[in-house]
């Protein structure tokens, strides 16, 4: 293989949403540029980029993974990522690597949530984009209909450099707007095309098309502004270049035409992408530098090595493979290089090249190229790597906090420390999963992006580790507190022949704000109570408020005051002030009103404005608290904070209520007294769950 230079690359990473074809395209690319002998087909699972036992059983992709094809006498790396929400996350890391997103469009759905979702993403990082409308052979395709959706909803600067030979069933090829050259296909998975004229009853439309392009560059700089004013077009030099420097200015988003099933478009596409997307010599590495401002580092293959990590893969067999960006410099096989973010070495084997899950191992990959390694044995997803004498770290890609967590169980006795073992690996590859126990209900914990997101990490537990477990609706985390000051008194005496047990004190219990946990103040004196037994006051007090009072669940936010009591010169000792702790503590419940709290979150809801209303009313039926609203395009945020008992199964909720257009985030704010009505219902259920019995859950 090859090794290419930083002007020979295109980084280029396939997004859009679920079911636009992405995959398909991915594998149309390989076979057309002779990368593989076999036509990969998403409904067989035999493409390259979805090779995961998960991915081929639900004929959808759910985690990026790289190739590469080679055209033109240029290299282009391909990422293909996923397009459902719950797996986006992998998505936006792609487009931290790349020169460019290729926004892979259905014809006949047009712009779809997640279409809306990764635009946004390259926004955020000013990446140039190439659009491809893709199934166009499908029945009530269009791409007239296509390209409104995407200036209304991405940007109007969205503009075709081909037209469609024919439409839906009809569709056999494209022409080419710059060149004036129609191509047409003879169908099959070869993709053999002839080039021709444009057809005579298309020559209207190609022209219109044609002026619509050059205005479209030409808007785009002055000089060719005035150049066009002056002449009423732009020569094709013109045109090709101001298109260049549009497209990686963000100021025009060019858009091809294919059907990747047929394999149509597909030459003429990565033409495209080596004529109008931006090389990394051309682009140099953008990041936020520590002190906030915009930086960039050159594609210079003899600067010092700097190489960003921007994914892991937990492969049980081959161990850990880190996917990585060389920024700048060049990086060899059996060669060192220093992990800056940990300050540790990496010994780096066989560098390879991955197409899919086939590695082929190069000598070295140069700046601007994407790469990968095995056994690495510190670095992790957001490292940077590079030479010692250099301190350059990137900012980390901020990966999403989990929204939704079940209770898992180990369907095996003993099973939970393969458990915890597998699910390190899973965090490592996935940095968007969470694997916790909760202190306070002692649940092992699995939290994530969704249901969907869930279910995936519970499968790949058991296909890759062969782990299976029990998804369980996690227990909330409630907490006591009390709202009234009073004094109790906890008196232990037993006498059993010999030595006997004494212990006698006085507390005095009084609230405190929300947050403080707990204060234990000693305020004995003249000796009532003598200092070696004070700890165990307060330690009995701290185990008989751990367990609670009304439904067992941690009393927090309230002082204890020891005041008085007194003693036995014989039979006083810890164990005896221990539990006369215990009684004062029980004997203060009855009077200092307890009550029960539950967390509530801070939620930001996202979703098309017309959804708005229904969303903030089902919100306000939740218990929650509307806080606010923004407004951003055709888009709603609406901030609200919900208790958390009423959050569970918001997901499902909302992707029903909004037909997948919506999404939310939501994270932990502050604990909440719960209304008497539902502490009635949660005291009943923790005394049943006590007693082993069934109950419907609050």
């Amino acid at each position: 293989m090859k090794v290419y230079d930083a002007g020979s690359i295109r980084n280029v990473a396939l997004v859009g949403h679920t079911g636009s074809g992405k995959t398909q395209l991915a594998s149309a690319i390989l076979a057309d540029a002779g990368m593989i002998n076999r036509f990969g087909k998403v409904d067989e699972g035999t493409t390259v980029t979805d090779f995961d036992e998960e991915e081929i059983a639900r004929k959808h992709t759910l985690s990026a993974s790289l190739a590469y094809a080679e055209w033109n006498k240029h290299k282009i790396n391909i990422i293909d990522t996923p397009g459902i929400g719950n797996f986006l996350s992998d998505a936006r890391a792609a487009l931290h690597v790349v020169e460019a997103a290729v926004v892979v469009v259905d014809a006949v759905a047009g712009v779809m949530v997640q279409t809306e979702k990764v635009w946004e993403a390259a926004d955020e990082l000013h990446l140039p984009r190439l659009v491809v409308v893709n199934r166009l052979d499908r029945e009530r395709a269009s791409l007239e209909r296509t390209l409104q959706s995407l200036r209304e909803s991405c940007n109007r600067a969205v503009v075709p450099l081909q037209v469609p030979i024919g439409e839906e069933k009809a569709f056999r090829g494209v022409v080419d707007l710059i060149t004036r050259k129609a191509y047409v296909f003879a169908g099959g998975e070869k993709g053999d095309f002839k080039e021709d004229a444009v057809p005579a009853d298309m020559t209207t439309t190609v022209e219109h098309a044609r002026e619509a392009l050059i205005e479209m560059v030409a808007e785009s700089d002055e000089t060719l502004m005035e150049h066009f004013f002056e002449n009423g077009t732009l020569t094709d030099e013109e045109l090709i270049s101001g298109l260049k420097a549009a497209t990686a200015g963000g100021r025009v988003f060019p858009l091809v035409c294919t059907s990747a099933t047929l394999n149509i478009g597909i030459p003429q596409m990565l033409d495209a992408i080596v004529n109008t997307v931006p090389s990394p010599a051309e682009r140099p590495f953008a990041y936020t530098a520590s002190d906030g401002t915009l930086a960039s580092r050159p594609a210079d293959e003899k600067a010092p090595v700097t190489a960003f990590v921007w994914k892991t893969i937990a492969d049980p067999f081959a161990g850990r493979i880190t996917m990585f960006r060389v920024v700048s410099g060049t990086i060899k096989s059996d060669s060192t290089v220093h992990n800056r973010t940990r300050d540790t070495a990496e010994r780096v084997g066989s560098v390879q090249l991955l197409q899919g899950k086939t590695p082929t191992t190069v000598p070295e990959v140069k700046a601007g190229d994407l790469a990968a390694v095995a056994k690495l044995k510190d670095t992790l997803t957001n490292d940077t790597l590079g030479d010692k004498a250099e301190s350059l770290v990137f900012p980390a890609i901020k990966f999403p906090e989990p929204v939704l967590s079940y209770a898992i169980e180990p369907k095996s006795r003993g099973d939970e420390d393969k458990i915890s073992q597998a699910m390190h690996r899973l965090e490592e590859e996935d940095p968007t999963i969470r694997y916790s126990r909760d202190p306070q209900t002692k649940e092992l914990l699995l939290s994530g992006q969704g249901q969907i997101h869930i279910e995936v990490t519970v499968a790949k537990l058991k296909r890759r580790f062969g782990v299976d477990v029990i998804l369980k609706p996690p227990h909330i985390p409630y907490r006591e507190t009390i709202k009234a000051s009073t004094e109790a008194h906890g008196r232990h005496k037993k006498q059993t022949g010999g030595h006997g047990q004494f212990g006698d004190c006085k507390i005095r219990v009084e609230p405190l704000g929300r947050g403080a946990d707990f204060e234990f103040v000693d305020d004995i004196f003249g000796g009532a109570i003598p200092r070696q037994f004070i700890p165990a006051v307060e330690k009995g007090i701290q185990e008989a408020r751990e367990r609670g009072y009304l439904a067992g669940y941690p009393m927090v936010d309230f002082r204890v005051t020891v005041f008085d009591g007194s003693y036995h010169d014989v039979d006083s000792n810890e164990l005896s002030f221990k539990m006369a702790g215990r009684l004062a503590f029980k004997d203060a419940m009855t009077r200092a009103r307890p009550t029960i709290l539950e967390p509530i979150m801070d939620v930001e809801v996202y979703a098309p404005s017309d959804f708005a209303g229904d969303l903030m009313g089902d919100l306000n039926g939740r218990r929650g608290r509307i806080n606010g609203m923004d407004t951003r395009g055709a888009m709603t945020i609406i901030k609200a904070q919900v208790p958390m008992a009423e959050m569970l199964t918001y997901e499902q909720h909302l992707t029903s209520a909004t037909g997948g257009r919506g999404s939310y985030h939501m994270e932990y704010s502050h604990y909440d007294e719960v209304p008497a009505h539902l502490q009635t219902k949660i005291v009943a259920a923790a005394k049943a769950e006590r007693a082993g019995v069934e109950v419907e859950e609050v």
